[in-house]
């Protein structure tokens, strides 16, 4: 019974020239995501960067009036 179950989800080619455009696409994707982290992460920083900047600002004009 679980060799039917198995067998209806997994293909395991006989040609493993099959797995080439699921290795480039996985590449691909791979590659796409870090970037698009690193992008997040530095986007990130600068927004950290100017909110602390307001903070000192605000704080100034606190201290001031």
């Amino acid at each position: 019974m679980t060799n039917i179950i198995f067998g209806l989800f997994l293909y395991f080619p006989e040609d493993k020239t099959e797995y080439i455009p699921a290795a480039i696409s996985f590449t691909a994707f791979f590659i796409a995501a870090v970037l698009t982290m690193r992008l997040i992460i530095k986007i990130s920083k600068r927004q950290e960067e100017k909110a602390k900047q307001l903070e000192e600002q605000l704080k100034k004009q606190q201290i001031n009036d």
